[in-house]
């Protein structure tokens, strides 16, 4: 449709004429040429010429497309830089707690990529505290799905609602994407039935059967089974008996300090596994009686010697049934078993006033804020206090401590202290001003001038509510503030020179560590954090917004 043809008449005249003579004598009768036709006479020559023009119609139509399709053009450019300017308004970015702040009516997701394992559990009332009970399930276990046994105590809205809650998790399993070894990367390109034949790598078979089974574990629930307590009180601090982890000491907000045995709550458990009653395999219990224990909901010991509350609490690793508290008067109680304490009844354990506030120095404000037992030592253990003091008794040497350090110029209070279990004159400490260090006990021995930090980290904002040296890694220990959990490895050192690294110590505000190896956010006010004893790399953690366990991926 483009274009026209135009049939012009030849230009030659004289055969125009006898043309025109022709078609005169012409009748309508069909000629018998074209009735007889011979293969030599197929040929037809139209005398007439095709001649085609082009129209400015035609012309002005090519534009109109050009236009048309200049247009389309401009709307697809256009349609993209507004699909881009979305992406970029909804853009999925990571957070740090300690770089960036959280706008207002901004969402947290959780990137289950970062983690091996991660799960979350919301109780019906916040913990302030938690510890983990050891179990008889083996020690450095890695292999999915994992068990554990928590003590965790409430902060109910009245008084008598409070309890001490023992959970046992159980059916925890993988949760993030494990990365593809190269045999499944091969499998998806090439199918599985193309190197079904080969039998030469029969211990890759073997791993790649343990692999697939983690994730087939992926898709399983996890499993809460728990007994509630009674306690008298919201709970200020929990603690567990390292050495007979059926025993759980309490700090109560009322005053009081509670022992329980819950040996007949582990029973429980174990049966609920199908295990044979008082076999420990499940729980690691101490006692290997075959009689049913009953669960007592009470305490069998109640100490209601300290003037006030208290938080700090703690039992000696290495001399069993010794437990030191601390009140917010600034006094420190010492408690001893009795002989034949296994009993567990309200005259199993001796309590003294050991240590009371110093009449030289802190006397305004003495409050012992967290206690630790030496790993190695069975009579010296450290307590934190308000005003920036560390302080170090000596259990031979009563009344006094042997050692006292301001660590806090500015006289923050120290919040938390940690031992580290394997170098043991290793001693971390958190404060109120957001300042993490990690001391060297043997220049506290110096009184010319104060002690100097090993590491000191300026980047926490919040105040430090928590921290624990790993149990088989003596450069890693965890720690937390209201905003987060963090994983530091001090054994990276910085790369800068060595003058301004010891100017500097090991962190700048405003800036991320080059320690930092992992951050666990999301959680609403964290308060506590501890390394699970015998699962590898594994932590717990317990905030306002409820309870997470999660491995890292990098670790």
């Amino acid at each position: 449709m483009g274009k026209k043809s135009k049939r012009k008449q030849s230009s030659g005249g004289s055969n125009a004429k006898n043309s025109n003579k022709t078609t005169a004598k012409r009748d309508d009768r069909p000629s018998a040429t074209l009735l007889d036709e011979t293969p030599d006479n197929l040929h037809f020559e139209d005398p007439f010429e095709d001649v085609y023009e082009q129209e400015n119609a035609v012309m002005g139509g090519e534009e109109e497309e050009e236009e048309e399709g200049m247009m389309e053009d401009n709307d697809k450019e256009q349609g993209e830089q507004q699909q881009q300017q979305q992406m970029n308004e909804t853009k999925i970015q990571s957070w740090n707690p300690l770089t960036s702040t959280l706008e207002p009516g901004t969402k947290l997701e959780v990137d289950e990529s970062a983690y091996k394992m991660h799960h979350s559990l919301t109780p019906e009332w916040p913990a302030l505290s938690f510890d983990i009970v050891r179990d008889t399930l083996g020690e450095s276990r890695t292999r999915f799905p994992h068990s554990m046994v928590v003590a965790a105590g409430s902060q109910a809205d009245r008084a008598d609602r409070n309890k001490l809650t023992i959970m046992k998790l159980t059916d925890l399993a993988r949760t993030g994407r494990r990365q593809k070894t190269e045999k499944e990367l091969d499998d998806e390109i090439l199918g599985e039935e193309y190197d079904k034949g080969d039998d030469t790598d029969d211990d890759e078979d073997v791993d790649d059967g343990e692999d697939s089974d983690d994730d087939e574990l992926e898709d399983i629930d996890p499993i809460l089974e728990h007994f509630s307590l009674r306690h008298n009180g919201g709970v200020n601090r929990v603690r567990v008996m390292p050495q007979r982890p059926e025993v759980v000491a309490t700090w109560s907000d009322s005053g009081a300090v509670h022992l329980y045995n819950i040996r007949g709550v582990l029973d429980s458990f174990n049966r609920s596994a199908g295990l044979v009653e008082g076999n420990t395999a499940g729980t690691g219990t101490s006692g290997s009686s075959s009689s049913r224990s009953k669960i007592a909901r009470d305490p069998f010991f109640v100490y209601r010697g300290h003037s006030t509350e208290g938080y700090a609490m703690d039992w000696s690793p290495v001399n069993e049934g010794h437990l030191a508290t601390g009140d917010c008067d600034g006094n420190i109680h010492l408690w001893s078993p009795v002989e034949g304490y296994s009993n567990y009844c309200n005259s199993s354990f001796k309590v003294s006033n050991a240590y009371g506030p110093s009449s030289e120095e802190n006397i305004d404000n003495p409050s012992v804020e967290d206690i630790q037992w030496s790993p190695t030592e069975k009579t010296v253990l450290a307590a934190a206090e308000c005003g920036g003091y560390i302080k170090i008794y000596d259990t031979r040497c009563s009344g006094r401590a042997m050692l006292s350090r301001k660590i806090h110029e500015n006289s923050a209070d120290v919040n938390v202290i940690s031992w580290n279990p394997i170098i043991s004159n290793l001693l971390a400490s958190g404060g109120d001003d957001g300042l993490f260090s990690v001391w060297d006990l043997r220049n506290f021995q110096s009184k010319d001038a104060p002690p100097q930090p090993l590491a000191r980290f300026t980047c926490h904002k919040k105040p430090i509510t928590s921290l624990e040296w790993h149990p088989s890694d003596e450069s890693m220990i965890v720690v937390s503030d209201e905003d987060g959990t963090y994983i530091y490895d001090l054994s990276i050192e910085e790369d800068e020179d060595e003058g301004e690294a010891k100017a500097e110590m090991a962190g700048v505000d405003g800036t991320i560590p080059p320690q930092l190896l992992f951050v666990h956010c999301g959680s609403e006010s964290t308060k506590e954090v501890h390394w699970h004893p015998q699962i590898t790399s594994c932590v717990m953690t317990t905030a306002l917004s409820g309870y997470s366990v999660f491995i890292p991926s990098n670790l």
